[in-house]
């Protein structure tokens, strides 16, 4: 008997019409898998879209004035879609208010509900929940159990196609779906060469989200109105479950480590899988799933996601500044604190700039602290200053687009610095010169 596991029948669809219009990979990655592309609420997810950064509130949804006020944070920060847990009937009640709420904030974030157990309950008693969200997300592992898992799925599904919403079928491997995990380790028993109980846990994860996208067609939702994901907590697990399940659908798939640890682990983690995939072209939208530190904002996933598309030349979100780790030559903490004020200054003009200056966060920066690398350094990048180092002249030269322009000195240097920044921004996409990202 085959070692290989066959993914059922019906589920690889035909290419998208808007194949050919699939986005040109970043330089030295492979071109973007094709996929459907699903339309939540103003964004749209797969088909060649720029990869999207969803986050989740932490907050209790029941709390109107509490999620909103995260909602509007994590769309401030660069979120584009946002989760929220309906898991009573009073966080479903609270949904349709919290939306307005957004709304009259000028927030125009696509909410989507995550739905556990109930969800089939929830939107029946609250029909204004199902028509206020975005997207329901489903955890086929967790829908129902026994005789009645297929009947509440297919309530579930019922209420997206009533109201035209689509659908993020969600595995996720702390909830597998045991019944079907049961039966593949059952049949694995029976091959000439059982494999491995890992690479079948594997494949139960996979087959619960396809069969469940299978299940959904047949129903009537859409194949354009449904997203896949397949979440675990490791890294190498995560890398080998979407690239098997990346060759056997062409829905948009939604990439994220769950439960990816708190601080440097998780941001460390979560970097090293999605790259991977992001890399060989797989994966349509992402999520960091950090857990915060504490005292930490929750928009803290938000950045790191942006960081990793932006560093992989995939999007651009704001102005990035190269700055030197420091060594012996630069005992002053002046360059840090430079690189420091001037991140946090052009992330703060970004939702300014772009509306106003489009194309602004193309813009490269340098901060260096010595003159071994720092005036190399400036020249590569749009405004670049080389510090003094140890024992070095106080002198600042600035580089702008290559040449030196000026030489800054004494104790107003940061913010002589940052004026320059902010007069660049004004000469160069004042008139809304866009830059093509490549």
């Amino acid at each position: 008997m085959s070692n290989e596991i066959i993914a059922p029948p019906g589920v690889v669809a035909a290419a998208p019409p808007c194949a050919e219009a699939a986005a040109e990979p970043a330089f030295g990655a492979a071109p973007r898998r094709i996929t459907r592309p699903v339309r939540i609420g103003s964004v749209v997810v797969g088909g060649g879209a720029p990869v999207v950064v969803q986050s989740m509130t932490n907050t209790d949804t029941a709390d109107i004035a509490g999620t909103t006020r995260q909602v509007a944070e994590l769309w401030r920060a660069g979120s584009e879609i946002v989760r929220v847990t309906v898991n009573t009937p009073e966080a479903a009640s609270a949904v349709p208010r919290i939306v307005e709420r957004l709304a009259m904030m000028g927030v125009e974030v696509p909410i989507v509900g995550d739905f556990h157990y109930n969800g089939h309950q929830l939107l029946a008693g609250e029909p204004a929940c199902a028509e206020a969200l975005a997207k329901y997300r489903i955890n086929p592992g967790n829908v129902g159990f026994g005789r009645k898992r297929d009947t509440q799925f297919a309530q579930l599904i019922e209420f997206a196609i009533r109201y035209g919403k689509p659908v993020r079928i969600g595995a996720n491997w702390g909830s597998l779906d045991q019944s079907l995990a049961t039966r593949l380790m059952d049949e694995n028993a029976l091959r000439a060469e059982p494999l491995e109980a890992a690479r079948v846990l594997r494949e139960a994860l996979i087959r619960s989200a396809l069969d469940s996208a299978a299940r959904a067609v047949e129903l009537g939702l859409p194949a354009d109105r449904i997203l896949l994901s397949c979440k675990v907590s490791g890294v190498q697990e995560l890398i080998a479950v979407y690239r098997d399940l990346a060759t056997r659908s062409d829905f948009a798939l939604h990439l994220g480590l769950t439960e990816a640890g708190i601080g440097s682990k998780g941001i460390v983690a979560s970097s090293a899988a999605l790259a991977v995939l992001l890399q060989e072209g797989i994966g349509d939208t992402i999520r960091i799933s950090l857990t915060p530190e504490p005292g930490a904002p929750r928009t803290q996933e938000v950045v790191v996601a942006q960081e990793l598309l932006q560093t992989m030349g995939l999007r651009a979100f704001t102005p990035m500044v190269t700055a030197c780790p420091g060594c012996g030559r630069t005992t002053s903490e002046f360059f840090q604190e430079l690189a420091q004020v001037v991140q946090e200054h052009v992330r703060a003009k970004m939702p300014e700039w772009k509306i106003t200056h489009p194309g602004a966060e193309h813009m490269t920066l340098a901060v260096m602290g010595c003159v071994v690398n720092g005036p190399g350094e400036s020249r590569h990048a749009d405004i670049g200053i080389s510090l003094p180092g140890t024992g070095e002249a106080p002198a600042a030269p600035v580089f702008v687009d290559g040449e030196k322009t000026v030489t800054l000195r004494g104790d107003t240097i940061a913010r002589d610095f940052v004026g320059i920044i902010d007069s660049y921004v004004e000469r160069r996409y004042g008139r809304g010169e866009a830059i093509d990202a490549g």
